[in-house]
């Protein structure tokens, strides 16, 4: 009876500290854009340790290529990164204004991996092998810092981190009232909440960054090349989406695809603003 009593007293409390986190924690970092966005997010975690930690992590990454010769060794290649990423750093302003006077940093790394990234606070890092083994043009790489740089304006890591906090909370909680694994139950989470929310997250980002291109000046009708280009490089295996932090390829093409429309005015926009600079100098 005494354990039956403490088990309904310890879910209660679960109870009421998921609902007063929920409460405390919801709110949304950024503005809806063109694209029309609106997610409010779980945000139990402070910004400010979230980005000190991820400017340490670049710091560290920065030294440690530049110890091994690994850093910015292709002056036009870093140029042509480094011109496409200020391209779209001036359009951060739409989706948050203070993003503008983030200590914004942008640095080619000599790797075979293809990726990037750009760590909460806007440390960006663009690896060789991604432009050099899927070919990239301007626009694709545009397309692929834009969904990086809205990673870090949507503070993706932060709210991962706080879903995680409440997570651990209630699972323990509930594992110490049911006797049930908290092996098991750790599991369950990752699968029904954390792998979904990883990848609504990924769209989220690519349809911000295609935003960010468009108003840029890139033509965002070449967002979803990159995808299929990555299809080609692993032969057409997708893997299973359901156990992935990432969406199947055909998913981001068709998702990104059908925003085009919604951002083509602000492409031709930017274009026109282009010529009309263009013919004044």
């Amino acid at each position: 009876m005494a354990f039956d009593i403490f088990s309904r007293w310890l879910l209660r409390m679960g109870s009421v500290l998921l609902t007063s986190a929920t409460l405390l924690g919801c709110a949304s970092t950024t503005n809806s854009g063109a694209i029309g966005l609106q997610r409010s997010q779980l945000m139990l975690i402070s910004s400010e340790a979230i980005n000190a930690q991820a400017a340490k992590g670049f710091q560290q990454l920065t030294a440690d290529a530049q110890s091994k010769k690994k850093l910015n060794t292709n002056p036009a290649m870093t140029q042509r990164v480094r011109r496409i990423g200020q391209d779209l750093i001036g359009q951060v302003g739409v989706f948050r204004p203070d993003a503008r006077n983030w200590a914004w940093e942008i640095n080619v790394f000599e790797s075979e991996d293809i990726n990037a990234f750009c760590a909460p606070g806007g440390k960006i890092g663009v690896y060789t092998g991604l432009i050099n083994q899927l070919q990239l043009t301007d626009d694709e790489i545009a397309a692929v810092m834009g969904h990086e740089i809205a990673h870090a304006l949507r503070e993706h890591s932060r709210e991962q981190a706080s879903q995680k906090t409440i997570s651990s909370l209630i699972t323990s909680t509930v594992a110490a009232a049911t006797g049930m694994p908290g092996e098991l139950m750790d599991a369950g989470s990752q699968m029904l909440v954390h792998l979904p929310n990883s990848r609504a997250m990924e769209l989220e980002s690519d349809v911000i960054g295609l935003e960010l291109m468009a108003r840029a000046g890139y033509d965002p009708r070449h967002a979803s090349s990159i995808w299929r280009k990555m299809q080609q490089i692993k032969g057409g295996q997708q893997g299973a989406t359901f156990l992935s932090t990432h969406p199947a390829g055909d998913q981001r093409i068709a998702e990104l695809d059908a925003y085009v429309p919604k951002v083509w005015p602000l492409y031709q926009a930017a274009l026109a603003s282009k010529g009309r600079k263009a013919l004044a100098r």
